[in-house]
């Protein structure tokens, strides 16, 4: 079939577009020109260092320690914990278009399953935002941290760290949290956006399952243990495992080596034993 677009390009329009329903449709676009066969994986710059992807003006970007976290008894502290999610899911659509632009020595199957990735964020930002809609709210209404882009600066030099950090860090503590907040939003009896988060939680294995596939494929392909090698990363970016809750289900469902679920069990009872407080941000994507 002949291949008329180059990916790149398009993909570097997705990532670089600061409307949000623009990039939403740009991803949604690119993952079926790709499996329809319709887009070359030629004829574009090189990539390069992305200091931000594509954003709208709001949300005011701040430390995430003032991002706020009001109690849900409010329709305030309500729609503040959807935005964090919502935010969270538009991070991961460009944090997916950035790892199928960015890693060009990858192979097909590595494209496709991040422009997969893209597309279902895309999905899932516009499941929170109908719910904050009928909050009342909108994307933009309340202040976002920028700790999820900042990982991916971090690891643009390297598919492997990219994939130890991202999916088997960030999107994995994704999994633990949202039982939590699940049962939270059905305590104020907001059913609707517990069912939205059931379909994010179903995917999200998925994607924890894709990274960890790659990771694993990238320490055979340079002949390293991959155990070891996520030690060694978490190291040298200064990463740690937070106290708290696993999904260790998830997590297994995911792809995690059953001596990292004993650990992280390990960690989780220490934490209950200490009755350490589960943290949602930093460690969540």
């Amino acid at each position: 079939m002949n291949r008329e677009q180059s990916l790149y390009s398009l993909l570097e329009t997705a990532l670089l577009c600061p409307v949000v329903e623009d990039k939403l449709a740009l991803a949604e676009r690119v993952r079926r020109d790709w499996d329809a066969g319709r887009l070359a994986r030629s004829d574009a710059a090189p990539p390069y260092p992305l200091p931000q992807a594509g954003r709208p003006e709001r949300p005011e970007l701040v430390h995430p320690a003032r991002v706020p976290r009001r109690g849900l008894s409010t329709r305030q502290g309500h729609g503040a914990l959807l935005h964090a999610i919502a935010h969270i899911e538009f991070n991961a659509v460009n944090l997916a278009l950035d790892a199928a632009w960015r890693f060009r020595d990858m192979p097909d199957a590595f494209v496709g399953d991040w422009l997969r990735v893209a597309a279902e964020e895309a999905g899932h930002f516009r499941l929170l935002q109908g719910r904050l809609a009928a909050l009342g709210f909108v994307y933009g209404d309340f202040p976002a941290h920028d700790g999820l882009w900042a990982m991916c600066r971090k690891t643009d030099h390297d598919a492997l760290a990219r994939m130890a950090l991202v999916p088997r860090v960030l999107e994995a503590r994704g999994l633990d949290v949202t039982p939590g907040i699940q049962r939270k939003l059905a305590g104020i009896g907001d059913d609707d956006s517990v069912a939205v988060l059931d379909i994010i939680l179903r995917d999200e294995v998925g994607h924890v399952a894709i990274g960890n596939r790659w990771f694993g494929e990238l320490c055979r392909q340079r002949g390293l243990a991959p155990q070891p090698t996520f030690l060694r990363l978490l190291d040298e970016h200064g990463v740690r495992l937070h106290p708290g809750d696993y999904n260790l289900s998830a997590r297994a469902a995911a792809g995690f080596f059953a001596d990292e679920l004993a650990e992280l069990a390990r960690l989780g009872e220490a934490a209950a034993a200490t009755d350490f407080p589960s943290e949602k941000t930093g460690g969540t994507r």
